[in-house]
């Protein structure tokens, strides 16, 4: 019998997911459960390198596993954890920190982002996570990590320093592949189409979140930025309108031309409503299957004490041979 591939993904638990969350990560986890063995985390230890407040923290992180299992996770057929809940992958963190260039972190355009972004915390973390990042996909032997654009330099990384490490010591870590899903369509802000949809931007109305009331849902795509040519097809020259038809296509299975052909001689005011209406659809039953997940603190607790403990599990024997090719003393 052939052995399912692996994939593991992670999220960070700062706040409510987007949209572009939803369609570029979060919505194809589910459908990734058939074909892959699925390693699932709320990579808490990530949300640091940002000050945050505890309290938010702990509530946000549950918050965050709640809203993976509505969206389809299944606790059973895939393993779901809270990162900081395996010491392991700080563990084999130290042990790549040794192993990744200077030059290398030097050049992540994320750190230069947040950097900036950041001015008053440029802390160690922000420059060596994506460090941790490898040791989050290593410490598993993943096969396949979904990315995104943004990630792809993260990827490359987490491949360079496996590679380097089974030059010095040995074939001991899985080099990890890119896996790019079929239809993730990246989400573009709704005020300013040219910039990626991301919950901290400054204006609220640029994103959607998936615990979004429906009339919160309906207001943001009502003021969504289009264009003055009044005509509904896409086109780099119209990337407010594009932007809402890649969205109702995810929502609704269309191609553009369909879509194209359905609003002919229609407005972009009706583009906006349908928009909006294929989302509240989609996120309502989420949302109450959130709600439920949330209020059973029971249940929640057990899904996550049992995906740790299936995590480590794995987790701890690639650092036990990590440790012995590095020369550590075991007892």
């Amino acid at each position: 019998m052939e052995t399912k591939k692996r994939i593991l993904s992670g999220i960070q638990p700062t706040g409510t997911f987007t949209l572009g969350n939803y369609i570029g990560a979060v919505r194809n986890w589910g459908l990734l459960q058939q074909e892959y063995e699925c390693i699932y985390m709320v990579a808490n230890m990530h949300a640091i390198t940002v000050r945050q407040t505890p309290a938010d923290l702990r509530r946000q992180t549950r918050e965050a596993a709640a809203l993976l299992l509505a969206c389809g996770i299944d606790p059973k057929t895939s393993i779901l954890f809270v990162q900081s809940h395996v010491p392991a992958h700080a563990e084999l963190n130290w042990v790549l920190a040794c192993s990744t260039q200077f030059g290398e972190l030097s050049r992540m355009t994320q750190f230069k982002d947040k950097s900036a972004r950041h001015a008053d915390n440029v802390n160690a973390g922000l420059f060596t996570y994506p460090v941790l990042m490898a040791a989050d996909i290593l410490v598993y032997n993943a096969d396949l990590v979904p990315v995104g654009a943004d990630q792809k330099q993260h990827l490359e990384l987490a491949r360079n320093v496996a590679g380097r490490f089974n030059g010095v010591y040995g074939d001991t870590l899985t080099v990890p592949d890119p896996y790019i899903p079929q239809t993730g369509a990246r989400i573009m802000s709704l005020q300013e189409p040219d910039k990626k949809m991301s919950k901290s931007d400054t204006n609220a109305n640029s994103f959607i979140l998936m615990l979004d009331d429906p009339d919160t849902i309906r207001r943001k795509f009502k003021r969504a930025v289009t264009d003055s040519e009044g005509r509904v097809y896409a086109s780099p020259e119209k990337p407010g309108v594009t932007n809402l038809m890649s969205i109702y296509s995810v929502f609704t299975g269309k191609d553009m031309a369909a879509i194209e052909a359905e609003f002919d001689g229609r407005g972009y005011g009706d583009l906006k409503s349908a928009v909006a209406e294929s989302v509240v659809e989609t996120f309502a039953p989420i949302q109450d299957e959130y709600r439920r997940i949330l209020a059973d603190k029971a249940y929640l607790d057990e899904v996550l004490k049992d995906g740790a403990e299936r995590a480590r599990r794995i987790a701890d024997r690639v650092v036990s041979k990590v440790y012995r090719k590095v020369g550590f003393l075991q007892l």
